[in-house]
């Protein structure tokens, strides 16, 4: 399992900030929830069976 990178996290959080209202002062806040976003889903693909033909 790979961490997300610097870039993947700043587009996520971008993209939270922009859903909430682009409030401000809450950088940390969004930057955290997109890094947890992005290993969630990471762990999620990796627990992930391929499908059999």
């Amino acid at each position: 399992m790979s961490e997300p990178s610097e870039q993947e996290i700043r587009e996520r959080a971008h993209q939270l900030w922009e859903r909430a209202g682009k409030p401000e002062g809450r950088e940390d806040e969004f930057w955290h929830a997109a890094e947890q976003e992005l290993r969630n889903e990471d762990r999620s693909d990796t627990m992930r069976t391929p499908d059999t033909l």
